[in-house]
């Protein structure tokens, strides 16, 4: 093994350390602060039964859906990247989970009847969100572009959020029970919804680790990939299902969270480089580690007031967004 791969696998290790940090932390912190060697005897069940009830009922179940979530965004965007060859791509900025979003509203206020059909309905409203920005940005002389990949999922964002606004006024009285969920909290939710998540998730990230390949071929060019007689339209609608479904079902259960899938792989690509066998899973580990770190800020900096995950992000995001912007990424 070289130094570069040494290196590469020693930063992978430092982030797996962090990570487990940022767990113990995370898990310490709230209204009721505990010590971390509390924690840990809580957690090997020698604390006191209180303790116990705030950990295990409330904020471990809580940190395990900001590790699910995060690293499902994170391996979305980063899939995305790769079929749009834009390091702007992300799946709230093009319009892939507004689309889960809009889906996912109408079942909750329209159709609550239906609510078991939540992750399938947020699945098929992002893909019909991709198809829209696919369809929007494609030209026939240029093929994608990045600036009509933005444009294209502006326009996708406005028409779906659109909705959501109108869904919003004509039901405005069953609004409050779907507010916490469009601002993308992960607040009050239980040990079930990480049983309803986790198998969904294990799935896309399996999914997402055996397409490296593919994702290094799309990276290589569409004249490398025609030599090496691989399929692009194929490749590229497998990567994005797989994108859009980590997307969906992560809006399905917390809401809209954005710019997670913006920032982590441009950070994973900063510390490993380019190489999705590096890339990838960097991500995965990095989009754990910023949306628990997000949602723990959330909670912590600002006590008795919770600031949801989602609006935390957008807070870091948008100018982290302007940053690549302005650096001449696009």
């Amino acid at each position: 093994m070289t130094d570069k791969h040494l290196r590469k696998a020693a930063l992978l290790g430092i982030t797996a350390l962090l990570l487990l940090a940022a767990i113990l932390l995370s898990i310490g912190l709230g209204s009721v602060r505990l010590p971390l060697s509390d924690t840990i005897n809580t957690l090997l069940g020698h604390g006191d039964t209180s303790n116990q009830t705030i950990l295990w009922d409330i904020r471990i179940p809580r940190v395990f859906l900001a590790l699910l979530i995060g690293a499902n965004l994170a391996a979305s965007g980063a899939l995305l990247q790769a079929v749009m060859l834009n390091p702007l791509a992300d799946p709230g900025l093009t319009g892939v989970s507004s689309g889960a979003a809009v889906a996912v509203l109408f079942i909750m206020l329209v159709q609550p009847s239906y609510s078991s059909l939540i992750p399938l309905a947020a699945i098929i409203g992002g893909l019909i969100a991709a198809v829209l920005v696919y369809m929007w940005a494609w030209n026939r002389r240029t093929g994608f572009t990045p600036i009509r990949i933005i444009l294209s999922g502006v326009a996708v964002n406005a028409v779906f959020g659109g909705v959501i606004g109108l869904l919003s006024l004509l039901y405005s009285d069953q609004l409050p029970s779907a507010l916490q969920w469009l601002n993308g909290s992960l607040s009050g939710k239980g040990m079930s919804s990480v049983k309803v998540l986790l198998p969904y998730s294990i799935a896309g990230w399996i999914a997402a680790l055996l397409c490296i390949r593919q994702a290094n071929i799309l990276r290589l060019g569409e004249q490398v990939a025609h030599n090496l007689g691989q399929n692009l339209n194929r490749i590229r609608f497998t990567l994005s299902f797989i994108a859009v479904y980590l997307a969906a079902i992560s809006v399905s259960t917390v809401g809209l969270v954005g710019f997670v899938g913006l920032i982590v792989p441009h950070i994973a690509r900063l510390l490993v480089g380019t190489d999705y066998k590096q890339a990838l899973p960097m991500s995965l580990l990095l989009g754990a580690l910023i949306l628990l770190a997000a949602d723990t800020a959330g909670r912590t900096v600002f006590a008795p007031t919770e600031i949801p995950a989602g609006i935390v992000m957008s807070m870091v995001g948008g100018p982290y967004f302007l940053y690549l912007m302005r650096k001449g990424d696009t």
